[in-house]
């Protein structure tokens, strides 16, 4: 626990999201699974460190990018958290790249289009760039 005697809020204003680990269950990144909860979680490990199953109202708006051909994590990692943000009624924004693989950064290879220039305009649309 940290020491907070002002009541400051440590929430973040918002997230993002690029080819995310979201879940722990069936369509996870093995290798992160096994390194945060070990080779042989039970249960309850892999339902509580699965973030689709964790958002709630408070969580913050969200933007993802994720590219439909990832081999190493699957693209249903932020269907499934775009999902809950839904449902939960969060604030969202998802874009999808049909190639790109895992790992691209900042500048996608196989598009031309940039995403961070897309991050920057919901930024900015959400009020967390004025100066």
């Amino acid at each position: 626990m940290i020491d907070n005697k002002d009541n400051i809020s440590v929430r973040p204003d918002f997230m993002m999201l690029i080819y995310p680990v979201i879940t722990f269950g069936e369509k996870t990144h093995a290798g992160s699974r096994e390194n945060l909860i070990g080779k042989n979680p039970s249960q309850q490990q892999i339902d509580l460190y699965s973030n689709e199953k964790q958002v709630t109202a408070a969580t913050p708006p969200t933007f993802m990018v994720h590219a439909e051909d990832d081999d190493v994590v699957p693209v249903e990692n932020a269907l499934m958290m775009y999902q809950a943000l839904l449902q939960n009624k969060v604030p969202a924004e998802m874009h999808l790249f049909p190639k790109g693989g895992h790992g691209f950064g900042l500048n996608n290879p196989r598009s031309k289009a940039k995403w961070f220039d897309w991050a920057k305009i919901w930024m900015d649309d959400n009020g967390w760039l004025v100066k």
